[in-house]
């Protein structure tokens, strides 16, 4: 496993499309995950705050994360217990408009597969956005769909919109999301830390 995540914190393969974005950065893949989870986070790349810090949602959108899941910062942070696999580990970059970009398919192509043979324990799933759900689930609809459709994957994996402020009208729009879906991955998050979250 060692190996496996420094090769990734060494992956440069991105260099030159970050060069050209607006921010042109050098990668800075953030890898965090240990064999011994039960608990995954597909999320989709992480933002500058991450990419300066080196700490997976260590952001606003983290806090909203870690409130839906009802546990604290040690335990999201404790490798032996959740493992936090974005489909891209560098940050992207912005576009013109100052948007994150998404994160390039060459990152999952590469180390996915690697990643998911690495975590042979993991029982509960969280796949946080489209590019996560296209990939684990196969979906190609609906972002609102997918998450709408929470029960047919429960309990071992639940697809979830990106925490990011962004979302704050969806979430108003969709309540049954905070209403419904919310108090039964807590429930599981609990189940799967034994109480300690």
């Amino acid at each position: 496993m060692p190996a496996l995540t420094d090769q990734i914190r060494a992956c440069r393969l991105c260099a030159d499309r970050f060069a050209a974005t607006k921010t042109a950065h050098a990668p800075r893949p953030v890898a965090w995950f240990s064999p011994e989870a039960t608990i995954r986070v597909v999320g989709q790349a992480p933002g500058m705050r991450v990419h300066e810090s080196g700490l997976p949602f260590n952001d606003a959108s983290g806090d909203r994360l870690r409130d839906w899941m009802g546990v604290s910062r040690d335990v999201f942070y404790d490798r032996a217990r959740i493992a936090i696999t974005p489909m891209a580990f560098c940050f992207p970059g912005y576009d013109a408009r100052g948007s994150d970009l998404p994160p390039p398919g060459l990152c999952a192509e590469t180390w996915h597969d690697a990643v998911d043979a690495a975590l042979p324990n993991v029982r509960l799933t969280l796949l946080v956005g489209a590019h996560a759900q296209r990939r684990y689930l196969g979906t190609r609809g609906a972002l609102t769909d997918t998450v709408r459709g929470w029960r047919d994957h429960a309990p071992r994996v639940f697809p979830l919109p990106h925490p990011s402020w962004r979302n704050t009208g969806w979430l108003k729009k969709n309540p049954w999301f905070e209403a419904e879906l919310l108090p039964v991955l807590r429930d599981r998050m609990t189940e799967e830390l034994g109480g300690n979250t």
